[in-house]
């Protein structure tokens, strides 16, 4: 039982949820802070991270599933659980109905807004699986989709979208998208092989990283921006000023002639990214309020 977990977290990549759950977090606080002037209950944190789980769950999942035939002719993903018959299709699938149900349950104990928004969410969580196979803006799609946490988190605990929400959702879904790009450059050959559609494939490696890098600014302007429209202060403007150090570096090290280091910017760096800039936000609107 335990090493079927095991092998269920790892297909669904359960670490990298360090990329999303810190943001959702930080938009559940930040948003009680600008629309409500209080923070949000246990209960409340308890719920979104149930949403956060069961979404990241069924999508990964959904993922698995929609490119196991594809994952098992690429050399980088045959060893997943599906193609390496770990778990069959049909465990995948039942997964994923629980997964669905977690999120179902977990929104419907949240704000009314976020029930009227799930269909938009859940079509996302399907949708973006398949954008592979037809359009390389599908790094966009993935961001748009991995953002919706951070500004479920906002929804979740206003019942409100304000401008500031908008901002925040639109710094992620640029932030993700620029990292999804680098990453994807280590599937440049297998993409042209499989005919699949991706930044990389369609305007080279050298290119793709120039537009991973644009995203990027997008997202530091984004962070930026949230400073002057809300109350945060200047212990949030220092977590900035270490994240857009991190991205600076995260394009340093990857470059068309060297991708060896990839893994440590798709990961390490983005990771340590979303924690800090949640940190500080958390310091500066909960430990240290104005």
């Amino acid at each position: 039982m335990l090493k079927k977990a095991k092998i269920f977290l790892e297909m669904i990549k359960i670490e990298h949820t360090l990329f999303a759950l810190p943001f959702a977090f930080m938009g559940a606080i930040l948003g009680s802070v600008v629309i409500s002037q209080h923070l949000p209950s246990w209960g409340q944190i308890g719920w979104i991270l149930m949403a956060m789980v069961g979404a990241r769950s069924a999508a990964m999942g959904l993922n698995r599933v929609i490119d196991k035939v594809f994952d098992g002719r690429n050399p980088r993903t045959i060893a997943r659980a599906i193609p390496a018959g770990l778990i069959s299709s049909k465990e995948a699938i039942i997964f994923i109905v629980i997964s669905f149900t977690l999120l179902f349950w977990a929104t419907a104990n949240l704000s009314s807004l976020s029930m009227k928004l799930l269909p938009i969410a859940v079509f996302f969580l399907v949708f973006y699986s398949y954008t592979k196979r037809f359009t390389w803006a599908c790094h966009i799609i993935l961001g748009m989709t991995i953002a919706l946490a951070p500004l479920g988190g906002w929804v979740a605990v206003t019942n409100d979208i304000s401008t500031a929400a908008i901002v925040f959702y639109v710094s992620i879904a640029f932030w993700v998208a620029g990292f999804d790009i680098i990453y994807s450059c280590q599937d440049y050959e297998i993409d042209k092989k499989e005919g699949l559609h991706s930044i990389p494939k369609r305007f080279g490696i050298a290119n793709a990283l120039h537009i991973a890098r644009w995203f990027h600014i997008v997202t530091a302007i984004g962070f930026l921006t949230l400073f002057y429209i809300t109350d945060l202060s200047w212990i949030y403007l220092i977590g900035i000023i270490f994240a857009n150090g991190l991205l600076f570096y995260e394009h340093k090290i990857v470059n068309p002639q060297n991708l060896s280091k990839l893994n440590i910017a798709f990961f390490n760096l983005n990771s340590v990214l979303s924690i800090g800039v949640f940190v500080f936000t958390f310091i500066d609107l909960v430990v240290l309020p104005k």
